[in-house]
């Protein structure tokens, strides 16, 4: 048998690292649904980040769902739909159209027809 010191203390130093490298990798990965919340100026940023810490201690069962929480925010539109996407094309050309017919007869009113 080999009595190598040098490769027992190698075989420690990496199992040593290969622990840090998974225990940091768990964090990390349970900090993605705070790090979307923040890029997305989610108001809801503390409590998704407290919540993450949680998970990390509850076998990671509310995870998933911090992650749709976080997603389900955007700054330029809310939690739904923005006013554009909401308005179909077809309504949008009636409401001008009825735009337009209401000017006509106010115009019209004024003058006297």
């Amino acid at each position: 048998m080999l009595d190598d010191p040098f490769l027992n203390y190698f075989a420690l130093g990496l199992l040593i690292f290969v622990v840090v490298v998974i225990f940091y990798g768990i964090i990390a990965i349970h900090d993605i649904p705070a790090k979307i919340a923040e890029a997305r100026h989610h108001p809801h940023h503390d409590a998704i980040h407290a919540a993450g810490w949680v998970s990390l201690f509850t076998l990671h069962v509310l995870w998933p769902f911090l992650w749709i929480w976080a997603m389900a925010y955007r700054p330029e539109r809310g939690w739904g739909l923005s006013d554009k996407d909401a308005v179909s094309p077809v309504i949008t050309n009636e409401l001008e159209d009825l735009r337009r017919r209401v000017s006509e007869l106010e115009r019209n009113r004024k003058t006297g027809d």
